[in-house]
């Protein structure tokens, strides 16, 4: 079943926020407490204004054993979250999904995958200073938050790979990666050989933000019926935004990406915002805290 969405400039959009209390798949679980953080805080609360189309819905949560396969732990989560963007969608809403450590990124673009017709596909935005496609085989830290691209592409443990289905969530050529600065050769050998387009943060000092977000938005919005953006906080350069779970130096600006999403704001294809990583403990003063909000209002509010 397809979802159709009318642009927010015909009638406000409602924004349900999803909350994802995941730590699991990071060696730091820090960002677990993030959603809890901001929603006690109030950061997101004048997205609704003035029409009160913004709702938290409780924050998923999953027990943890302490025996339990970190696996099972974040397939669990990703299953919820994967559950709940899908019911979101499917009672028109427009999710907004705040994690926890990026592992989440797999219940997320599951869930809004599933909805869709089969024949169908879903274009994403990784906007990430890192690449987020390991797998087992290539990871030198073996730590799931930076797997989740390579689960929506297909490629891991068919634990994470099958949440919502045995296919491949996301077709290489209706993805992209914005803000790259960190990588591993495995992950991208993987992505070369798939043919992912990347833009690496050279080539935005380069051509700037602007000419490289509209045309990579062309790219995943071409021959697909839905798209979305997962954004890590860690595309964000660490000296404007402390609070996040692996800070990277050299990173996009606030104001700049704000101004890159703005025009996908009531854009009917843009069915999903992710916006996962953030660090309350590494934070300072809560200026990522009001970052998150700032970008969210550059789409949303």
């Amino acid at each position: 079943m397809s979802v159709q969405i009318k642009r927010a400039g015909m009638r406000p959009r409602h924004t349900e926020v999803i909350g994802v209390a995941c730590g699991q798949g990071a060696t730091d679980p820090g960002c677990q407490d993030g959603p809890e953080v901001l929603r006690t805080l109030g950061f997101l609360r004048d997205l609704d204004e003035p029409h009160g189309t913004c709702v938290w819905r409780d924050i998923v949560r999953v027990a943890a054993q302490s025996n339990e396969d970190p696996i099972q732990q974040v397939g669990s989560i990703a299953q919820a979250v994967a559950d709940r963007v899908a019911s979101s969608l499917l009672r028109a809403r427009f999710p907004l999904v705040i994690g926890g450590d990026h592992s989440c990124a797999v219940g997320t673009w599951s869930g809004a995958h599933s909805v869709l017709d089969p024949r169908e596909r879903l274009g994403l935005l990784w906007i990430d200073a890192h690449m987020d496609s390991h797998t087992f085989g290539t990871s030198p830290s073996r730590a799931l938050h930076g797997m989740p691209l390579a689960c929506l592409l297909g490629h891991g443990d068919p634990r994470l790979t099958r949440i919502g289905g045995p296919e491949p969530k996301l077709l290489p050529a209706n993805a992209c990666l914005i803000g790259v600065r960190s990588f591993e050769w495995g992950e991208a050998a993987l992505l070369k050989n798939l043919g992912v387009r990347i833009y690496f943060m050279d080539e935005i000092h380069r051509r700037g933000l602007a000419a490289v977000f509209a045309e990579a938005w062309e790219l995943v919005t071409r021959e697909t019926a839905a798209c979305g953006i997962s954004l890590d906080l860690d595309a964000l350069d660490p000296e404007e935004e402390p609070g996040v779970g692996s800070p990277v130096a050299g990173g996009l600006r606030r104001d700049e990406l704000a101004a890159a999403l703005r025009p996908l704001h009531g854009d009917p294809r843009l069915r999903a915002l992710e916006i996962v990583e953030y660090n309350p403990y590494a934070d300072r003063d809560f200026v990522t805290a009001r970052a998150i909000h700032d970008l969210c209002r550059s789409v949303i509010g």
